[in-house]
């Protein structure tokens, strides 16, 4: 008898349950006519940012796809004849990318950024390979008045030894003699 009573008791519960929200507004949202509003520190697809000169701020350093824990990242490193660095080609593929954000840390010129767009579903898995022409923007992203070359000490069309940001005159060594 007590475990018939049970079973009522709880069939009337669900029926219960099934009752009041059967009358609630619902709260399903239209999700390609409404996007949610995404928190500032939302990561998402990855692009490529130029400092305020229009030059490519990558140096092709490799700090990225080193730290990269998916091995998503592959580049190419060459050199322009003023002496900066660029990648000569560049790849990520979005479809291994878990958005972790290390990629952004580690890099130290602020070139590869992460942007809250994360719509990136296809059908074809290899349309989520990504070359720097896709990647390529013409902003600064977060930080638009950067520019690596003007802080980094290094000799090229940004400035000689002693003429950078921050940076001190070379010290003539044999000025130093006794």
């Amino acid at each position: 008898m007590s475990s018939a009573f049970d079973a009522i008791k709880a069939l009337a519960t669900g029926f219960a349950t099934t009752f009041k929200h059967l009358f609630r507004k619902p709260i399903t949202e239209q999700y390609p006519e409404y996007k949610r509003a995404l928190p500032v520190r939302a990561r998402a697809r990855i692009i490529l940012t130029r400092d305020p000169d229009g030059n490519e701020r990558c140096v092709a350093c490799y700090l990225c796809s080193a730290v990269c824990p998916v091995s998503c990242i592959s580049m190419q490193s060459a050199e322009k004849q003023n002496g900066r660095r660029y990648a000569a080609w560049f790849r990520i593929n979005f479809a291994r990318c878990i958005y972790c954000g290390l990629c952004e840390e580690a890099c130290p010129t602020s070139a590869i950024q992460l942007t809250s767009e994360f719509e990136t579903c296809e059908r074809d898995i290899l349309s989520l390979v990504y070359e720097k022409e896709n990647l390529l923007v013409d902003h600064g992203g977060k930080d638009p008045d950067y520019c690596f070359y003007k802080h980094a000490g290094i000799v090229t069309d940004a400035g000689k030894k002693g003429e950078h940001i921050g940076e001190s005159e070379p010290v003539d060594i044999k000025s130093n003699l006794p």
